[in-house]
């Protein structure tokens, strides 16, 4: 699900540079992700039926912030810096997401980081510095680079809050998110820029958000819950690359030699990251919680005449105390100290 979330964002930045030519950044950005939560409406409507446990009230913050970094700040910030970069730099620039989002599920939300993925995020920062950009096809400014290092620290934060929320049903979540980012973005830069683009533009921007902002992200919360923020930027942090291919393709760009040296640096880095394996003794305190689930290890609980049946499915359940000893990924049920 990570590989696939970011193969199909991959593809995202070079097709938007391309319709940036005829549309604003903000409206751009709209456009994308009223096309993913129209795409996910759409979907939730011929499949109603889920196993998913349902946002609640208390989701609210989380999810405002959410919005606010990765369906606001993330991508305006994104829009702007490509159109200061060429595609295949700003594409693999956008892979400084990854050591953002591990810096802060390590610093800040205490997800455990071994010493594989310590290496890899020292590689993948290297391989953005050793971009050195010249003029013409390549080109680059500090602005534009310092907006695409904002998008990825807002994408970070998104992370590592969706991370925080992917019990819930990620439908939900990313519909939530993509029609309240795609009103703010089509608004604002409907007061600036004053016009709509052609049908056709605005009928490829809805397509295209409906796969790499809609599918994409959707599978990216699937993979936040199961292997926990840290890791799964080590899978996505092949998207650049993806992207960056595409881009020699769609735009007839060719990397340069620090392009070259760059992606395979950053390359090493994700090959050492997808190495991480983690496993020892540790204990689960306590907990009650709601979630889609199977009755496996850490599932052992007795059902009431409400609950429903059948696996998986959802329901506000008792996690007894528990020490055992297995590999595991920090995922929901396993945050906890080293």
């Amino acid at each position: 699900m990570g590989l696939l979330a970011a193969a199909l964002f991959g593809v995202s930045a070079p097709i938007s540079k391309r319709l940036l030519g005829d549309v604003s950044p903000q409206v751009l950005a709209g456009l994308l992700y009223l096309g993913a939560g129209l795409a996910l409406t759409l979907y939730r409507a011929l499949r109603p039926a889920t196993t998913e446990a349902p946002l609640v009230k208390a989701d609210l913050p989380k999810l405002a912030a959410v919005v606010a970094a990765g369906g606001v700040a993330g991508p305006v910030l994104m829009l702007f810096g490509l159109q200061r970069t060429s595609a295949v730099t700003s594409s693999l620039l956008l892979n400084l997401e990854a050591p953002f989002t591990i810096a802060l599920a390590v610093l800040v939300f205490r997800e455990h980081l071994g010493r594989y993925a310590a290496g890899a995020m020292a590689l993948i920062l290297a391989g953005a510095a050793i971009l050195r950009l010249q003029p013409g096809a390549h080109r680059a400014d500090t602005p534009g680079v310092l907006l695409l290092a904002g998008a990825c620290a807002a994408w970070a934060l998104d992370n590592n809050l969706t991370q925080r929320l992917s019990l819930r049903d990620p439908f939900a979540l990313v519909r939530v998110k993509t029609l309240a980012a795609g009103s703010f973005n089509l608004a604002l830069g409907l007061l600036i820029a004053g016009r709509m683009p052609s049908p056709r533009v605005t009928m490829a921007a809805l397509a295209l958000g409906s796969v790499s902002y809609g599918a994409s992200v959707v599978l990216d919360a699937y993979a936040l819950r199961l292997v926990g923020a840290a890791r799964e930027a080590a899978y996505f942090a092949t998207a650049p690359f993806l992207g960056a291919l595409a881009a020699i393709f769609l735009t007839n760009e060719r990397p340069g030699w620090s392009d070259g040296l760059a992606m395979a640096v950053m390359a090493a880095g994700v090959a050492l990251l997808l190495r991480e394996r983690h496993g020892h003794g540790h204990a689960h305190e306590a907990l009650d919680h709601a979630h889609a689930h199977v009755h496996d290890e850490h599932h052992q609980h007795a059902h009431g005449p409400d609950d429903p049946s059948g696996e998986p499915h959802a329901h506000t359940h008792h996690h007894a105390p528990l020490a055992h000893d297995h590999a595991h990924t920090p995922d929901a049920h396993h945050r906890h100290r080293h």
